[in-house]
């Protein structure tokens, strides 16, 4: 093989950044999850109210 005929392999970060769904999907997934996450943390922590 030529050397020189050989194209040089993309790094997995560029090719991550150039793909635009992906980045959609990653964008829209992450804050759901970790809002959702948060969320349920916080519901878990709030004392039970009192009854009367």
């Amino acid at each position: 093989m030529n050397p020189k005929t050989e194209e040089p392999k993309e790094h997995w970060l560029k090719r991550l950044m150039d793909n635009t769904w992906l980045l959609l999907i990653l964008g829209v997934m992450i804050p759901l999850l970790s809002y959702t996450l948060w969320g349920w943390i916080e519901l878990l922590m709030i004392p039970p109210a009192p009854l009367p």
